[in-house]
This record gives structure tokens, sequence and C-alpha cells, in this order.
């Protein structure tokens, strides 16, 4: 498949702090691949970066085939970039924000254009009301339709679905889905493990360098991280136990059980010894979840911004 993003080693410095260091990434058409990271960690910057906000101080590539640092203005026309926080006019409805964003792209017939987004998005019973009334799924929902309007190729997104619900994060899945199976790149950007899950590929970045890209399954593999899950009374008191013991890396509840999480196998499993000679405990092996993997990549990481 032909590659939509190609970039090699993008260096993007504020004053004396390297906040992208040396990131490569290629993402292929067609692709669903999620961004991860801490806060700080270089997305958004990253992004900027590949829908030419921003001039890398190091690196080359290209987006869309157009040269990362030469052709910024050609990718900006090409591209759909959706922001963390909703940078739309709230005194102005759905429609006239739109039809402000089809007037930027030159779209003609204007009201054509206008019509057509309203009714993909499900928007058009809403297109009288103002953008400052709607909740948070529907804002999400007319700041994509402005992003997709003027059929862009590759869509950035920045963290699109914070502080929306469930429901509203899952039909804008499904959106983006369909999208993709159109043919439209998508490069998301976010902090929910479920959402990394419903995307093609995943690179993890962590204060400015690349850790990990691949698969889901791929990446989870390579962490070479081990899980138990420990079942039985008073895990509170077998949570006390367990800190700060050799190969013990990750000690977290989830439900009635607790998740024990190691790099050395062999190490963690000595550790649990005892544990499991504990009166109606249980300790089994469990499976690694990209969460564990998550939490060791930060464990691990140095804060470039300190």
């Amino acid at each position: 498949m032909t590659d939509v993003i190609n970039v090699t080693g993008l260096v993007k410095r504020f004053g004396d702090k390297t906040v992208v260091d040396h990131v490569t990434m290629r993402v292929a058409e067609g692709e669903i691949v999620g961004f991860l990271g801490p806060n700080g960690s270089g997305k958004t910057t990253t992004i900027r970066i590949m829908c030419g906000l921003l001039t890398p101080d190091e690196g080359e590539g290209e987006v869309l085939g157009y040269n990362l640092r030469t052709e910024s203005l050609s990718i900006k026309r090409e591209v759909g970039y959706m922001t963390q926080k909703f940078s739309f006019y709230e005194d102005l409805t759905i429609a006239e924000n739109l039809e402000f964003v089809a007037r930027l792209y030159q779209l003609r017939p204007l009201a054509d254009f206008v019509g057509r987004t309203l009714e993909d998005l499900g928007l058009t019973s809403r297109r009288n009301q103002l953008a400052g009334t709607l909740s948070g799924g529907w804002k999400q929902r007319l700041a994509l339709a402005a992003c997709i309007m003027h059929k862009p190729k590759l869509l950035l997104l920045d963290e699109p679905t914070a502080g929306v619900d469930p429901k509203a994060r899952r039909e804008f899945w499904d959106e983006i889905h369909r999208l993709a199976r159109g043919g439209l790149t998508v490069l998301v950007s976010t902090h929910y493990m479920d959402e990394a899950e419903r995307c093609h590929r995943i690179s993890y970045i962590s204060y400015g360098r690349m850790l990990a890209s691949g698969t889901v399954a791929e990446v989870v593999r390579n962490a070479g991280l081990t899980t138990f899950v420990i079942e039985g009374p008073r895990l509170d008191l077998v949570t006390q136990a367990l800190e700060g013991r050799p190969g013990v890396e990750q000690v977290a509840p989830f439900g009635a059980t607790l998740h024990v999480v190691g790099s050395d196998a062999r190490l963690l499993d000595r550790s649990l010894q005892d544990i499991r000679a504990m009166p109606d405990v249980t300790v089994q092996p469990g499976e690694t979840s990209l969460e564990d993997v998550f939490i060791q990549f930060m464990a691990k990481s140095k804060d470039n911004m300190a």
C-alpha cells in the first residue's frame, strides 16, 4: 500500500527543550493508527508537524507525497485536523460554522457541500442550533464534519473523544472506520486503551521518543511482560505484601482481583510463592493488557521537560 505518512528522524525543539526527539513513522493509505503516550510526550507537536503547521528542526519526510519542509501549504489543503479543544464559533449555528469552513476552502457550490456534510454526519435536524449549546458529543460531531467537508485524504485527530460519553465515543469510532473503508487515512492520538485497540496499528511515544509501533498484539508481545491474577480475601494486605518485592513491577486492583506484572517471569513467580500458600488465595497466569504495557513504558521513561 502507498505510504500517506513517511517521516524519518523528526526533531522539534522549543528553546533548550527537545519535544520531538528523532521520531520516525510510516502510515499506509486507509490505515487507522493510534498515537499513544502520556501528557506532554510530544503527540500534539508531532501531529502539527505532520499537517504542516510546524517545521521540524531536523528530519525529513513526506505527507501525502508532499515534502514536509517545502510543500506544507499543499499538505494543509489535503489534511483534516481536529484539535483537542473545540475550536469553532459558539455564537454561530452548526450550519453557519460549516459555511465559514467551506468558504475558507473555497468550496463551490457552498450550499451543496454544507448540506451534504450535515446529512452525512446526522446534523441536519440541528443545523440551526448554536454551537455553544451543544453537548460534548455533538460538538465532537460538528468538529469532525468540518474536518472532512473538503474531502481530505488524511485525518489527524488529537484526542478527539476526551470528555464525551461512551455512546458518543462508539458512534465516533464507527464513523472513523466507515471513512477508512472509503480510503481515508487516520492518525489519532488517544489515552483510551479500548480506542487504541480499535486501531489497525498503534505507535507509542514517550517524552519525545518513539518506543514501540505495531499491532496491539505485537506491541504487547514485544513488551515482554508477565502477568498473574490473584483472587481471594483481603487483597489490600496482599498488595502491601507484594510492594517492593523482586520482580514485582506493577500491582493493580481490577474489580475483585489483583493484577501483578513484571518483566522477569522467573523472579516474579518466585516472589509469589508465599502468596500461593495463603488460605483461600489463588494465583493464576493472566493475559497482559495494553494498559499494563502503557504503564510500564511510562515508568521507564524520563520526562524530557523536567
